[in-house]
């Protein structure tokens, strides 16, 4: 057994009699029954993944993984190359969205190098650079497999060192020129979907460059073989997935996917950002089924695919808030909401504790 498959095999189900409890203790609780909806949602599925009814969440973390990508050479982006190590200093400073929203939410930002094309240092900078950006993926396989093995091994293992320290909830983001075009790849490759439905506006291009973006995510697919002929099945095997991953995937996505098996390796919620973050969970749910049941989605986003996205990995967002920066930012803002799931369970009065009567 390899490093992966072992990382897979390691992930086990939600502990059912944990949702069960859950439940009932919401059901005691001064409220008609559901009547509080997805918050209720929530802490029947955190009860079942941290096998404990109240947990609480006293160290949060966003990953924030950062990559370059070759296909940007293709000219699918409003901006250049340059600005995701630009950002990544940014993130480093505590200037971004992401930082200011992370502070709200009491949570730590982890800011990864895993393959910005750049010689970056800082004391707070995470270094796992597997290479220097990805290839293009229009002209050849973005990833070899041991690189996209590689940064997928080393979100797992930077999960493990962190809920080591006492994190025991987290949140995917990225940052990566070009990751739009590499995710909507990946969906059209996992799902059969065309690219005039997955790919979107990314950083807010135009619809010329909308149109040549489209026809870059099908050069893709079709120089790495990953359009199925008509009539043909989409493969829905993990092997496949780390195939796609590989082909027209990018480094920072294969972290992410690392980071999602990591948590579910170490029974922490995992909240998925946006449409770069929920292709990473799309290709994790088809490596490791039982991982799916680990997240939680955290906003819809405006790009075009998301909603397709999400339904492929079996997942509804909690928020639409018309946000389209990734970077983890939907999914920090959704720690606020976990948080308050958590309170109802555990300072709400019972029927019995308030005196009420339930007739």
């Amino acid at each position: 057994m390899n490093k992966l498959e072992s990382i897979i095999s390691s992930i086990l189900p939600i502990q059912e009699d944990m949702v069960t409890q859950a439940n009932d203790h919401l059901n005691q609780l001064t409220k008609p029954q559901g009547s509080l909806g997805k918050l209720e949602d929530i802490a029947r599925q955190v009860a079942g993944i941290t096998g404990e009814v109240m947990p609480v969440f006293e160290k949060k973390a966003v990953i924030v993984m950062a990559g370059d990508h070759g296909v940007c050479e293709e000219g699918i982006s409003a901006f250049p190359a340059e600005v995701t190590p630009q950002m990544v200093l940014n993130f480093l400073y505590g200037g971004a969205a992401v930082n200011v929203l992370a502070r709200h939410a009491g949570a730590e930002v982890i800011c990864v190098d895993m393959g910005v094309n750049a010689d970056l240092e800082h004391p707070n900078l995470v270094a796992r650079k597997v290479r220097k950006g990805t290839r293009n993926m229009a002209l050849e396989s973005a990833m070899t497999p041991d690189e996209a093995i590689q940064a997928i091994q080393a979100g797992v293992e930077l999960v493990d060192e962190l809920a080591e320290k006492g994190f025991r909830l987290f949140a995917t983001g990225e940052m990566g020129i070009g990751n739009t075009t590499a995710s909507a790849a990946i969906l059209c490759a996992l799902t059969g979907l065309d690219a005039r439905l997955a790919v979107g506006r990314g950083t807010g291009i135009d619809d010329a460059k909308w149109l040549h973006k489209q026809s870059v995510v099908n050069k893709a697919l079709d120089v790495n073989g990953l359009r199925p002929a008509e009539g043909q099945e989409i493969q829905s095997s993990g092997d496949y997935a780390l195939e796609v991953l590989t082909k027209v995937g990018g480094l920072e996505i294969a972290g992410l996917v690392g980071v999602i098996l990591g948590a579910a390796k170490n029974r922490c919620p995992v909240v998925v950002d946006g449409f770069i973050s929920s292709a990473a969970a799309l290709v994790a749910s088809r490596l490791a089924p039982l991982s799916a049941s680990y997240m939680l989605a955290s906003h819809l986003s405006q790009e075009h695919g998301h909603t397709k996205m999400l339904e492929a990995v079996g997942l509804a967002a909690m928020l639409q808030m018309d946000m389209r920066l990734g970077e983890g930012t939907g999914a920090v803002l959704v720690f606020n909401v976990i948080d308050a799931a958590g309170k109802i369970m555990r300072e709400m009065a019972t029927f019995e504790s308030a005196g009420v009567s339930r007739e």
